[in-house]
């Protein structure tokens, strides 16, 4: 994987169309002229290299981080693949993730694999509305650990219901980074290479225009 993996990932999305234009309706109530859905990437060979692109996105970061967490459901078999793929690129952690009942018998408790220790960055698809995060965050700091960032697919660079977008506001309340392995921005730098998407740049940065926020400093 080239030094360019963000651009590789927006082709990598698009061929498997778990990247798709159109018109969409947004949990917000708005009309998007794409729609993401991480949920797609349900074969092996697919997950392995969504893997990959997470772990070149983490690495790429410099988070100092020592596990590794997926809440559930969509981030169980994302951290299981990342931390395989990390371990091929020489970074053997730990990983755990939860279950949302807890379990009364057996092993008991909600978090299975690794023990919740030291600083865990939590893995997961998108952030929409941060309740993943924040559940995330608490089920963490109530085990004497530290959440230490978050990595996730896409960000779309949306404004919430304020003026920051689901990320900045975890970022913001939180006070700990968001790394993507993607963004809206590389989204739109992509569409500008490709002619025959003119229309759906056209459609993408009146949507970016209307709806977006500033990148990250």
């Amino acid at each position: 994987m080239s030094a360019n993996f963000r651009h590789e990932f927006i082709e990598f999305i698009l061929a498997h169309k778990v990247l798709c234009f159109g018109e969409f309706k947004t949990k917000a109530g708005r009309m998007s002229p794409y729609f993401f859905d991480a949920g797609l990437f349900y074969d092996g060979r697919s997950l392995k290299r969504l893997a990959q692109f997470y772990a070149k996105a983490i690495l790429a970061a410099g988070i100092e981080f020592d596990m590794l967490f997926g809440p559930a459901y969509k981030g169980i078999p994302l951290v299981a693949a990342v931390a395989v793929a990390l371990a091929d690129e020489g970074r053997n952690v730990r990983y755990s993730f939860n279950r949302k009942e807890e379990k009364d018998h057996g092993e008991g408790g909600s978090v299975i694999g690794a023990p919740l220790a030291g600083r865990v960055l939590i893995v997961d698809d998108v952030i929409s509305a941060g309740t993943s995060v924040r559940q995330s965050v608490n089920l963490i700091k109530a085990s004497r650990a530290i959440p230490c960032g978050v990595a996730i697919a896409l960000d779309r660079m949306e404004r919430g219901a304020g003026e920051l977008s689901a990320v900045q506001e975890v970022e913001q309340l939180y006070h700990m980074p968001v790394i993507s392995i993607a963004t809206l921005e590389d989204l739109v730098a992509y569409l500008k290479t490709e002619k025959e998407m003119a229309s759906n740049l056209a459609a993408v940065s009146k949507y970016r225009e209307r709806y977006g926020v500033v990148a990250h400093a």
